[in-house]
């Protein structure tokens, strides 16, 4: 088994803060942020950042589903984690100051990938197919926090 790891990035025309409360808000401002790949969203504990518990379903693929019950922490300024209870996803965003009034939001994923010829599939592919599903993700991120 190899780690997998699927990164995305943006710039947007927010400040760092509005953009990391927007991040943290699970109760109002993430169902909106969530394109069609997501499912069964709920929160279950919390709702505002470290301490939240948040459920929801992935589908990656037209056979992959992926159901999720994420542990939300900030170990740090401007970095919120979601770790899975129910796999070794995790996904870790970090939020920093670009240009003047801008921000610089990364979004990574990784996991425990499978073995054999599955993994090799697993480690080419699920990567560019989660990052879309991340672009979608900022692109409504962006659209949220700007002006």
């Amino acid at each position: 088994m190899a780690q997998v790891e699927a990164t995305t990035e943006r710039v947007v025309a927010a400040n760092a803060d509005r953009v990391f409360d927007a991040l943290t808000d699970y109760r109002t401002t993430r169902p909106k942020l969530l394109p069609e790949h997501f499912s069964e969203y709920e929160v279950r504990e919390g709702g505002d950042g470290a301490g939240t518990l948040v459920h929801w379903k992935l589908q990656a693929t037209s056979k992959r589903v992926r159901d999720c019950l994420m542990e939300v922490s900030e170990p740090a300024p401007g970095e919120l984690v979601e770790k899975d209870r129910n796999s070794t996803m995790v996904t870790t965003w970090r939020v920093t100051p670009a240009d003047e009034g801008r921000s610089r939001v990364v979004v990574t994923t990784t996991w425990q990938g499978a073995g054999g010829i599955g993994g090799f599939f697993e480690r080419t592919f699920a990567p560019k197919g989660l990052g879309r599903i991340y672009d979608s993700v900022l692109d409504r991120l962006a659209a949220q926090v700007e002006g």
